[in-house]
Parts: structure tokens; C-alpha cells; sequence
């Protein structure tokens, strides 16, 4: 297949844009390199079926123009802000690199003839619901600006599926770590610790709860959701059972930097407003299509610290 993907430079973006790559396709990548790094792309550039195109999807001349110039199969939208905390000062961050990113996208394969998407979406669509949620669980109501556009863009998604016969398939996941992120708690806590190796201060009470997948153990579902299901509008949540809480993650970097560090917690049950310090969500759905993560929440976060340090990825 012919197949393009938005922030595919990125984390994310970049790990299915190998995948999809060693499986045959031809790919080509669009990001505006914000959080994406060239880097990222360095087996990719390798093979003479991969491109790479530097440009900003809310210019719609210079998006559309690659509509153009390809014939499509199948869109895998992954661009958008990944800063969950970054868009509280800013709203605009969110409603422009999350939801305005999205429309135009939609907006490009109607115009060019492009039916099929798969979109990354995310489990802040839930908000703060204090149960675990499956789904079909509602009404939903983001206590994010991140959550609220990804929801924004499902529905937008649905209504052009409805009004333009496309098909979607949605995949809704919890806090990825692995290979190739470019920010977040543990990093954070590394170049805390970095300037205060004696000790720690980490937002909240520590006791914040969640779930952390594996950035290739998502690859695998996203794809598996994507070549084994059809209806109209496919929807899934990706994650795994375990989960870890943000002191479990503090004392795994402070183990394996090797420092006798303590930790200071600045209180609260959340570290920033539209944090959602409990998540817990039901993978009934995605477990009966045969797929389930390899790596605990665990183990997973660990690897993750392990492969940030052993690549002095971290600055202050």
C-alpha cells in the first residue's frame, strides 16, 4: 500500500513508520518536526520506498499539495500536541496541533479521494471517571484540552465516515514510554535529578496510578486492529493490565541512576490541572481480537529509563 502518516518523525510516528516499511509498503512521512527529530528516521531513509516531507498540516496549501502528488490508501494520522500539561497556559496548542490538525487532514482525503484513517486517540478522551471504562462508557467529558480535541476529532472523524463513506479505524491508548520519547515524568525526573542528586521533588502525592504500554507493543495493536477488523468505524481501547504509580516510577530512576536519593512530594492527588491521577480501562475488546501487551506497566517504564540513561538522552 501507498500510506501516509502525519507526525510520523515523531515517538510514535516513527516506530510504526519502520513497521509499516519492513512490511512492504510505501510510506511517506509528514511532520513539522516539533517533537519529531530526522533522527528518528535514520533506518527509514535508508529504503526506496520511504519519504520524508517537512511541512505544517495547517497549511492547507502545502498539505494538500501532497495529496497531489500521491494516490493514497490509507492515512495514519499521528500528529498532534503530545505536551498534555503545556496547553493549560495555552489553549490554543490543542485546539490548533491536535483537533485543527485532524480536520484538515479530513478535509485533504476528501478532496483527493482518500477513504480510509487510522487515528491515534487516547485514553484523556474519558476524563476523570473514577471507574474502569470500556468503549461504550459516557457520557465523556475531558478534564484536558488534549483529551477534549482528541474526542472533538472522533467526532469529527464519524460524521465525515457518515457523510463521505470513509473508514476509520480508532485506537484509543493510555501514557506510551520506550525507545525515542522526547518528554515526560521520566525525564523530568532525570534532569531533577541531574541538578539535585540528593533529592526528588515530584508533582503530587505520589500515588497517581496509571498505565504505561510499550511503545512497540502499541505498534503491534494499532496494526492488528487496522488489518483485522471493518466495520465502518472501528474502535479500540490499546493498554495494558498493570499499572504503575508515579512513586514506583520515581524510585525506578533514582535506582538506576544509582543514587540513595530522596523523594519530596508537593502534595495534591494531581501533578498539574487535566492530570488524571487514577486510570483504569478495560482491554475486553482488544484482548478477544488476540493481542495483548508483552510488557507490564513495569517493565516497561523501566526500560524506558534504562534506555534514556544509557543514551544520556536528558540535558538540563
Amino acid at each position: 500500500m501507498k500510506i501516509l502518516i502525519t507526525g510520523g518523525a515523531g515517538f510514535i510516528g516513527s516506530h510504526l513508520t519502520d513497521r509499516l516499511l519492513s512490511e512492504g509498503n510505501e510510506v511517506v512521512v509528514f511532520d513539522n518536526l516539533l517533537r519529531g527529530r530526522i533522527s528518528n528516521l535514520d533506518e527509514a531513509v535508508k529504503n526506496p520506498d520511504f519519504k520524508f516531507i517537512k511541512g505544517d498540516i495547517l497549511n492547507k496549501e502545502e498539505f494538500f499539495k501532497i495529496f497531489e502528488e500521491n494516490k493514497f490508501d490509507v492515512v495514519f494520522h499521528m500528529a498532534a500536541n503530545s505536551d498534555i500539561a503545556s496547553s493549560h497556559a495555552n489553549p490554543d496548542v490543542d485546539f490548533g496541533n491536535t483537533l485543527s490538525t485532524t480536520y484538515n487532514v479530513l478535509l485533504g482525503m476528501k478532496e483527493f479521494g482518500v477513504k480510509n484513517i487510522v487515528f491515534a486517540s487516547t485514553s484523556a478522551i474519558y476524563g476523570d471517571a473514577g471507574i474502569t471504562v470500556d468503549e461504550n462508557f459516557g457520557p465523556l467529558f475531558p478534564i484536558s484540552h488534549y483529551g477534549a480535541s482528541k474526542l472533538a476529532s472522533e467526532a469529527y472523524i464519524s460524521s465525515f465516515c457518515e457523510n463521505y463513506g470513509f473508514k476509520a479505524w480508532i485506537t484509543r491508548f493510555p501514557n506510551v514510554v520506550g525507545e525515542r520519547a522526547t518528554h515526560g515524568a521520566i525525564y523530568d525526573f532525570i534532569n531533577k535529578l541531574k541538578k539535585n542528586p540528593n533529592e526528588l521533588e515530584v508533582l503530587g502525592n505520589g500515588k497517581q496510578c496509571k498505565p504505561y504500554l510499550y511503545v512497540k507493543d502499541l505498534v503491534d495493536a494499532i496494526l492488528l486492529v487496522w488489518k483485522n477488523t471493518n466495520e465502518q468505524i472501528n474502535f479500540f481501547n490499546l493498554g495494558v493490565e498493570s499499572r504503575t504509580t508515579v512513586t514506583e516510577m520515581a524510585e525506578m530512576v533514582i535506582n538506576e541512576m544509582g543514587l540513595n536519593a530522596s523523594i519530596r512530594y508537593t502534595g495534591g492527588d494531581k501533578g498539574w490541572v487535566g492530570d488524571v491521577p487514577q486510570f483504569s480501562y478495560s482491554l475486553d475488546k482488544i484482548h478477544k481480537l488476540g493481542w495483548s501487551a508483552n510488557l507490564s506497566s513495569n517493565e516497561a517504564v523501566r526500560k524506558s529509563v534504562q534506555y534514556i540513561l544509557e543514551k544520556d538522552l536528558c540535558s538540563l
